[in-house]
């Protein structure tokens, strides 16, 4: 089931992975635990990556996740995929908030070995695979950033581009003809300011996109 909730310690900045790493594997009483980690954007990413391994590991049992995404409203979900309840999906969600992590997908995909490892020793299986395969990845820290759209007359220009370069923005696009846009994106904790000292400017109009 997919969960959402606030995130009351906001901050302009959040903790992901930069690319998958290497698969991971833990061994428990003949069982395997392949473990793997994605950096994803968007829900549609967690169901092509999980189709993906269930071709890669089509002879496995389980194929048990968790994924977190967003930075200030945080959708989340674990799934168990037919172990018990609460065996493998949380522990392996418990990781992504151990680890202070989002946009991030942690799949592992287990072997049975024809020993049944308990309640217990499932959720140590899974807890671990996960936490081997975070170990495994380069965590980044990343900016939320807001994108505004800047509107002015060409022989404005010299005045925009004077706050631009004083607070060192970041160009995404521009048009520069007799009306002219230009997209910037600032870092959240900056947004506030920067669009204050735009709408300040006679002439020269600025809006979020």
């Amino acid at each position: 089931m997919l969960q959402t909730h606030k995130n009351l310690n906001i901050t302009d900045t959040y903790r992901t992975i930069l690319k998958a790493p290497e698969e991971t594997l833990f061994k428990d009483k003949n069982s395997k635990f392949f473990g793997y980690a994605f950096p994803i954007s968007k829900e549609e990413d967690v169901k092509k990556h999980i189709e993906v391994l269930k071709k890669q590991h089509h002879s496995a049992r389980h194929w048990c996740y968790a994924y977190q995404l967003g930075t200030e409203t945080i959708k989340y979900r674990a799934n168990d995929d037919g172990e018990p309840s609460n065996s493998a999906g949380m522990p392996i969600y418990g990781q992504i908030q151990s680890y202070k992590i989002t946009n991030i997908l942690i799949v592992v995909v287990r072997y049975f070995g024809g020993v049944k490892l308990g309640v217990g020793g499932l959720i140590n299986a899974y807890k671990t695979s996960a936490q081997l395969s975070l170990e495994a990845s380069k965590i980044v820290e990343r900016t939320i950033n807001i994108n505004y759209l800047i509107t002015f007359d060409y022989k404005n220009m010299n005045k925009v581009m004077r706050v631009i370069k004083e607070h060192q923005l970041n160009i995404i696009d521009q048009k520069l003809e007799l009306n002219c846009q230009i997209k910037i994106f600032v870092r959240k904790k900056d947004a506030e300011k920067i669009k204050s000292i735009f709408e300040s400017i006679y002439e020269v109009s600025i809006k979020i996109i």
